[in-house]
C-alpha cells in the first residue's frame, strides 16, 4: 500500500542524520531550491545521503580484513530541457549547500523577471517494503566472525575435495532525504546484507571454483543455520561439478537457462534496451516499438520494485517517487520502458519510480530494480527432456551487451550437455551469444518454476553500481551460439 505514514517517520530519521547535526532545516532546503529557479529550469532537486557500511572477509581459515567507513553529502541537481547541471559536496552545510546551487542555476542563463513562488510542502507517498533497521548493529563483532567460521567449517565438512574458503560478509545502512523543486519531501532508510561463499575444489592436480551466497534488505538475523548451509551446499556442489566438466562443444544449439540467477541473461540482454534514456535517444534495439510484438508468446517481463525485503526494491527511487510494478513486455507485446524524472518527462509519460543513482555524488537515470520474466506451464523436467543434443546452463558468471545491436555475451559457470533428453555431462568454458530481441522470439518453452535470485545482484550502467535483483523460470531457447573448447 502506498501512503504518506511511513514517509513522515522516515523524514523524521533523516532529518536528525542529515540536517539537524548541520544547522539545517527545511527553510535552507526551500532556500536553495528557491536559489536554482529563479532561473528557468525544468527540475531541480537536492539529494542528501548518509551511509554507514561494514565489511568482513575470511580467507584460509582467518578474518583477514574487516573495514567500516562512514559517507554523507548532498548532491544538487537543475534540469533544463534535455541538459543537466550536477554538483556534489560532503560538506553538509548552508555555505556548501547554497554554493552548490548557485554553481548548477547556470545552465539556465534566463533569469525570470519578479518574484519566485516557493512550491507548497509536499509530502511523497511512498511504501514500506521493509524496516528501516541497522543491519550493522544486529549481530556484535564476535558474532560476525563466528558466522564467517562456521561457514568455512561447513563447506570443509562437506567433501575433502574443498581445498579453500573464502567468505564475506557485508552490511550497509543507507539513509537519503530528497527535497524537489515543487516541493516534495521523501525519505527512504534502506538496510542491506549480503553473506557470499567462494569455494575450490582439488581433485588429481584440477581445481574448479563453486559460490553461493545471498541477502536482502534486512537484518543479520535472516543468516541462520539453514540459509548457511543452502549457500555452502550450492558453492560446494558448484565447485565439484566443475571437477568432472568437460569441454563445452560449439555451434549453433538448443539452449535451456536454469531458474533464478540465469535471469541476469534477461537483465543485460533485454532490461538494460528498456530503460528510457537508450529508447528516448534512439539508441536501443527497442526504440519506437511499443505494441509492437518483440517476444514469442508467452513471454512476459516485469521491472518490480515493489516486492519486499529484496535487495532491488525501494520504498522511493532516489527522485522521491514511490517505485512500481512495471509490465515491460505482456505476451510477447512491448507495453512501456522504465523511467527516471527526465526522461519520463521528455517523452512525455509518466516516471515508472525507476531513477537511480549510486550516491550523492552521481545523477539520477532509469535503471532496473528487480527485473525478472513470469513463469509458464512446463514441468522443468519435460523441458530439459526435449533437448535433442544442446546446452542447459544452471548458472552464469558475467555477461555484457551492447544497447544499439542488441547482441550479448555470457560466460555459463555451470552448464551440462545433454543429449536425447539426458544430461550426458557437465562442460565448462560454454560461451552463450545471441541478440537480445532475436533470443526473445526463440523461446519456444517456459517452466512453471519463476524464482528469483539469492539476492546478489549488482548492476554497472555508465560508471554507476546498484543493487538489483533478477529472476526468471526455466526456458528453452531454440537457435543460440554457443562458444566452446571442444
Amino acid at each position: 500500500m502506498i501512503s504518506r505514514e511511513p514517509t513522515i517517520e522516515r523524514l523524521a530519521t533523516a532529518q536528525k542524520l542529515l540536517l539537524t547535526p548541520f544547522g539545517l532545516d527545511e527553510s535552507h532546503l526551500s532556500k536553495a531550491l528557491a536559489e536554482i529557479t529563479a532561473h528557468r529550469v525544468d527540475d531541480a532537486d537536492l539529494y542528501f545521503q548518509y551511509t554507514r557500511s561494514e565489511g568482513w572477509s575470511l580467507e584460509e581459515g582467518i578474518v583477514k580484513t574487516g573495514s567500516f567507513s562512514i559517507d554523507q553529502g548532498v548532491g544538487v541537481r537543475a534540469v533544463s530541457g534535455e541538459k543537466t547541471a550536477f554538483a556534489y559536496s560532503d560538506d553538509i552545510s548552508e555555505a556548501s549547500l547554497l554554493d552548490a546551487a548557485r554553481t548548477v542555476r547556470s545552465i539556465s542563463s534566463a533569469g525570470r523577471t519578479g518574484r519566485v513562488k516557493t512550491a507548497t510542502r509536499k509530502i511523497a507517498s511512498s511504501r514500506s517494503l521493509y524496516n528501516g533497521v541497522d543491519p550493522i548493529s544486529t549481530l556484535d563483532s564476535t558474532a560476525k566472525v563466528k558466522l564467517l567460521e562456521k561457514v568455512e567449517k561447513l563447506a570443509r565438512s562437506r567433501d575433502p575435495r574443498v581445498a579453500q574458503v573464502m567468505a564475506g560478509l557485508a552490511s550497509e545502512y543507507d539513509v537519503v532525504l530528497v527535497a524537489r523543486a515543487d516541493g516534495t519531501l521523501a525519505a527512504d532508510v534502506r538496510p542491506l546484507v549480503r553473506l557470499s561463499v567462494t569455494v575450490i575444489a582439488e581433485q588429481n592436480g584440477r581445481r574448479e571454483v563453486g559460490s553461493g551466497g545471498g541477502g536482502g534488505r534486512f537484518g543479520l538475523a535472516y543468516f541462520n543455520d539453514t540459509q548457511i548451509a543452502e549457500y555452502v551446499d550450492q558453492a560446494v556442489k558448484a565447485a565439484l561439478t566443475n571437477l568432472d566438466a568437460r569441454p563445452a562443444p560449439a555451434g549453433e544449439m538448443t539452449v535451456v537457462l536454469g531458474s533464478g540467477w540465469p535471469g541476469i541473461l534477461l537483465h543485460e540482454a533485454i532490461g538494460h534496451g528498456l530503460e528510457g534514456d537508450f529508447n528516448r535517444k534512439g539508441s536501443s534495439a527497442f526504440s519506437g516499438r511499443i505494441g509492437q510484438r518483440v517476444a514469442a508468446k508467452g513471454v512476459t517481463v516485469l521491472d518490480d520494485g515493489t516486492i519486499a525485503d529484496r535487495r532491488g526494491s525501494l520504498n522511493v527511487d532516489d527522485e522521491g517517487n514511490a517505485s512500481q510494478r512495471n509490465v515491460l513486455i505482456e505476451d510477447g507485446i512491448l507495453k512501456g520502458y522504465i523511467q527516471d524524472s527526465l526522461n519520463a518527462r521528455l517523452m512525455k509519460v509518466k516516471p515508472t519510480g525507476n531513477g537511480r543513482r549510486e550516491s550523492y555524488a552521481h545523477v539520477p537515470m532509469p535503471r532496473m530494480t528487480n527485473t525478472y520474466m513470469l513463469g509458464g506451464d512446463k514441468d522443468p523436467k519435460e523441458i530439459v527432456a526435449s533437448i535433442k543434443k544442446g546446452l542447459y546452463a544452471t548458472n552464469f558468471g558475467g555477461g555484457q551487451v551492447d544497447i544499439t545491436s542488441g547482441k550479448f555475451v555470457f560466460s555459463a559457470s555451470e552448464a551440462f550437455w545433454v543429449e536425447n533428453g539426458k544430461i550426458q555431462y557437465p562442460v565448462k568454458g560454454a560461451t552463450i551469444v545471441g541478440n537480445g530481441p532475436d533470443a526473445l522470439t526463440r523461446v519456444t518453452m517456459i517452466g512453471n518454476d519463476m524464482k528469483l535470485d539469492s539476492g546478489v545482484g549488482t548492476c554497472g550502467k555508465e560508471g554507476q553500481s546498484v543493487p538489483v535483483g533478477v529472476g526468471q523460470p526455466t526456458l528453452r531457447i531454440d537457435g543460440l551460439t554457443v562458444g566452446g573448447t571442444a
